[in-house]
């Protein structure tokens, strides 16, 4: 298998890679292309499909051919993406209806609002794990339902998209099905990005149809739902299109779902946290879905061909890596890789914290009304006293849910894998491990979700024969072990929380 590898499509919010891994999980060849980010409205971000499958495309050829590797020396295909993001498309021509509604897009929160006002969360939160939020595809399906152009047929009058969709005509997708209805021809998701739709039952594992008739979003316009690695695959490239081979399809993860299995956290109990833009920390719960009683979200982590699903906690941070950006913003540090010496040069905070609440808080807190504040400062404090508290509030949140996790599965973290780029930085990765008094673990390979999704495509067609293998090529970069004493660890983060309680509420109606 020395001249064969899989393939992962990565397509995010932002760009598109497409990585190529060999048998020992290493990076052989890698392209990236970014792009818009459309805001036709205050609120509103939209993603044109077109452009994403063009660069799609783009980014394939580009890393075959860097490689100097042909598409016949693919042993198959996995795609992760950018979870919640929505569109429509016609079954005829493949054109979508409209553009791709973002999972950061606001438009439907009235729609949201109503759900609460009806008293039908906990219908919701039951069936799919989630809290009812704007977020999630449902929503925003509906909104295109509603307010997509009709579809213009040579052969017909102009017909409404709902019409069509009742017949299957529209066909509903997150990125992942747009991109393997490209690829392949077929209308297909996995069971990671149907859990994130507010559509799917996670318990009984199947569209819900009192869901889709609360959203008014039809069955027939919905894809079939696979594991995510799966052995029959989902279907293979033509040999007549861009790639000029047949190749198979063979797995599909939700971006956070794929990190989580990159970093081989096949068992229940094992945890990876991802630092971006915000934070994303989710712990395999096995065969259970735990209701959570403390602000997470219940989710589908990974289900394997012929294997029960395995349930994972989430605990979605919304600003980590940004506070860093912010610094750079104001001028406190040039470049994000200052932080590091900067914290060390000072001995402590000296009682500065920072709560990085920008726009909000996210897990376990859900406080859309807090904002960012920065409390304990003294005529002594300097600019590395704030940088370090930065850090450290990185650190505070990431145990705000673990904790959580703790109180809703019983199961404590006592190692939690880390990816991301904020994990190059030592003295964070250290103080993660004080704060949280468990194991911080960077692996070698960074790039967890494409790993992850080409894992899933290799299992499926043989090119690794078991997660053993997997286990085998996970290699550690360095692991960090809590020197802090408990009592200590306990003592900052108590301080912590009583900063977060004076960021609570803080926004009046205008944002003020």
């Amino acid at each position: 298998m020395t001249d064969t590898y899989v393939g992962a499509i990565d397509q995010g919010t932002t760009g598109t890679r497409f990585m190529l891994f060999d048998h020992d999980g290493r990076v052989v060849a890698s392209a990236y292309e970014k792009h818009e980010q459309n805001y036709p409205e205050p609120g509103w971000v939209e993603h044109d499909p077109l452009e994403i499958w063009e660069n799609t495309q783009n980014v394939v050829t580009t890393a075959l051919s860097d490689a100097t590797v042909s598409a016949d020396q693919l042993e198959a295909i996995g795609i992760t993406n950018q979870r919640e993001t929505t569109l429509l498309w016609d079954k005829d021509s493949g054109r979508p209806v409209h553009n791709a509604i973002v999972w950061q897009d606001r438009r439907t929160t009235d729609r949201v609002e109503q759900i609460e006002d009806e008293d039908k969360v906990e219908m919701v939160r039951s069936k799919t794990g989630l809290e009812p939020d704007a977020y999630f595809s449902a929503t925003k399906a509906e909104w295109l339902l509603d307010n997509a152009d009709p579809i213009k047929l040579q052969r017909a009058r102009p017909q409404d998209i709902r019409e069509r969709a009742e017949e299957g005509e529209i066909l509903f997708g997150t990125i992942d099905s747009w991109l393997i209805y490209n690829l392949t021809g077929e209308h297909i998701t996995d069971v990671t990005n149907a859990s994130r739709t507010m559509l799917f039952d996670i318990h009984e594992m199947d569209w819900d149809a009192e869901l889709c008739e609360e959203f008014d979003v039809p069955r027939e316009m919905l894809p079939e739902v696979r594991p995510s690695s799966d052995d029959e695959t989902y279907g293979s490239t033509d040999s007549e299109g861009f790639l000029g081979a047949e190749v198979p399809v063979a797995g599909a993860f939700g971006d956070q779902q794929a990190a989580l299995f990159g970093q081989t956290c096949f068992d229940e109990g094992d945890a990876k946290n991802t630092y971006g833009t915000g934070s994303f920390f989710l712990l395999n719960t096995g065969e259970e879905a735990v209701e959570s009683e403390h602000g997470l979200l219940t989710t589908v982590g990974f289900q394997r061909s012929g294997q029960p699903v395995q349930y994972a906690l989430e605990g979605s941070i919304f600003v980590t890596g940004a506070a860093i950006e912010w610094l750079v913003d104001v001028g406190f540090i040039d470049d994000a890789a200052e932080t590091e010496s900067m914290a060390r040069s000072v001995d402590s905070t000296d009682g500065v914290y920072m709560v990085p609440a920008f726009t909000g808080l996210g897990a376990p807190h859900w406080n859309q009304r807090a904002r960012g504040i920065v409390v304990g400062m003294t005529r002594g404090t300097r600019k590395e006293h704030i940088v370090r508290a930065t850090l450290e509030s990185i650190a505070y949140q990431t145990r705000d849910v673990a904790d959580a996790m703790e109180a809703d599965s019983g199961i404590e973290v006592e190692s939690l894998k880390v990816d991301g780029g904020a994990v190059k930085n030592n003295f964070l990765c250290q103080l993660q491990a004080d704060i949280l008094g468990a194991d911080i673990v960077r692996p070698v390979v960074d790039e967890t979700t494409a790993l992850g999704s080409a894992y899933a495509a290799g299992l499926a067609v043989g090119y690794w024969d078991s997660v053993d293998d997997l286990r085998d090529n996970w290699q550690v970069d360095r692991e960090f072990e809590a020197s802090m004493a408990s009592e200590e660890a306990d003592r900052k983060h108590e301080r912590w929380v009583d900063a977060v309680e004076r960021s609570l509420d803080w926004a009046q109606e205008g944002g003020g």
